[in-house]
Order: structure tokens, then C-alpha cells, then sequence
């Protein structure tokens, strides 16, 4: 049984899992920097708009998750966990919709407007009962069910039909993903210094850069397609 990581002290002040803190904070620098450079794809389809809104929401949830939910929750209560979960949930449902608006093109009308609807409702019932058991399981459920069940099963059925290029992308970052999932829920840690958490946030790192990458190609095609000139070189 690794034991828990040990608080630092900087400059007198207490930074508890200093090491879950920064990765979490990586993940939130990686994403932040993916909307930038995304945010210079010209074109405000509502499909850039979910992969934009995506990694600033998943930026603003792990920068809150690193700061208040590991390296100073002792200055909080539990409860202050919850922002940083339920803005990752958010962040969740935007990558769903963004495969289900790449997907309508290939789809029923009356198909599309269901998983739209399916979307919401998933949503708002695991933000619930998220927020009215503070337990952090129906964060993972619904994090698995929106990466694997609808991110997962529209971009394989998207690369099956069309070689999609940054659907094999989101593909690649589904299954960093996954793996991420596997080493959190089995608590698989290296050391003290590199638990499960920390082993976690690098894969999620790595998901996170495929998804940027795929993102990229996503809204650089649809920009073409649209007749609209791309501002990221």
C-alpha cells in the first residue's frame, strides 16, 4: 500500500500532493493553450464553438481541481471539491456534443436530435447526483460513459466511414483516456512521490494533446469546407 504523498512547505506555506497539484496543473496549462490556438481558427460553427468551450472548461476544472481539491483543500471544506468536478462534467458533455455534430452529417435528422437530447439529460441527471452525494464515482461514471460509450463509438463509426483524420486522433486520445481511467480506478502507483493520481493526470495529458490535435483537423477541414481561411498557421 503506497502511502499518501507528503505535504511541501514554500516559503512557509503548506501545498498538500504537491505532485497530484502540478499534474493537475499541467493538464490545465495543455488545455488552456489548445483553446488559444484553437480560438485562431477562424469559423464560430457551433462544432468549433463545443472543441473550443471544451479545453476551456477542462483548463478552468483541472486548474480548480489541482489548487482547491488537492494542494490546499485544508483550507476548504469537501464540499469545494464540487466546482472543479461538475466544470469537468460540463467539459464532458462538450466533446460529446462536438462528436454528434461531426457525426450529423453522416446520420439520421431524427437520430442526431436524440443523442442531443440523450446529452442533456445524461448531464444533468449524474451533475445531481454529483452535487447530492459529493461523491466523486458518478463523476467517473459519467466521464466513461461520455469518452467511451459516445466519443468513442461516433468517431470509430466517423473513421470507418470517412478516414477522418482527427477522428483517429480523438480515437488515440480516447484510449490515453482509458488507460488513465484503468491506472485511477485500480490505484496503481509507482511510489509515494508518483501515485495513481499523478500516473493518471500524465495520461490524461497525453489524451488531452490528441484531442487538441484532433480538434485542430476537425475545425481546420470544416473551415475549408465552409469557404473560411483558416487563422492558425
Amino acid at each position: 500500500m503506497i502511502a499518501d504523498q507528503p505535504s511541501i512547505f514554500i516559503s512557509g506555506i503548506r501545498l498538500d500532493e504537491p505532485v497530484t497539484t502540478i499534474t493537475d496543473l499541467i493538464i490545465s496549462g495543455v488545455c488552456f493553450y489548445a483553446f488559444i490556438r484553437l480560438s485562431k481558427i477562424s469559423g464560430k460553427q457551433p462544432l468549433h464553438q463545443y472543441l473550443r468551450f471544451y479545453f476551456l472548461s477542462m483548463a478552468i476544472a483541472t486548474g480548480i481541481g489541482g489548487l482547491v481539491g488537492h494542494g490546499f483543500l485544508y483550507m476548504f471544506s469537501f464540499a469545494w471539491k464540487l466546482p472543479g468536478w461538475l466544470t469537468s462534467m460540463f467539459s464532458i458533455a462538450l466533446i460529446e456534443r462536438a462528436s454528434i455534430e461531426q457525426a450529423r452529417k453522416l446520420i439520421s435528422p431524427k437520430l442526431g436530435r436524440a443523442l442531443t437530447i440523450l446529452n442533456i439529460v445524461e448531464l444533468l441527471t449524474f451533475m445531481t447526483l454529483t452535487f447530492s452525494t459529493l461523491n466523486f464515482f458518478f463523476v467517473e461514471v459519467h466521464t466513461t460513459y461520455g469518452l467511451l460509450l459516445v466519443v468513442g463509438s461516433l468517431n470509430i463509426f466517423i473513421y470507418a466511414r470517412t478516414r477522418d483524420p482527427g477522428s483517429k486522433q480523438f480515437l488515440i486520445a480516447v484510449g490515453f483516456s482509458a488507460l488513465g481511467a484503468l491506472v485511477f480506478m485500480n490505484e496503481l502507483s509507482l511510489d509515494k512521490w508518483f501515485n495513481y493520481f499523478d500516473l493518471s493526470h500524465i495520461l490524461m495529458t497525453a489524451a488531452a494533446i490528441f484531442f487538441y490535435r484532433g480538434a485542430r483537423r476537425i475545425m481546420e477541414a470544416d473551415s475549408q469546407t465552409a469557404g473560411i481561411k483558416s487563422g492558425d498557421p
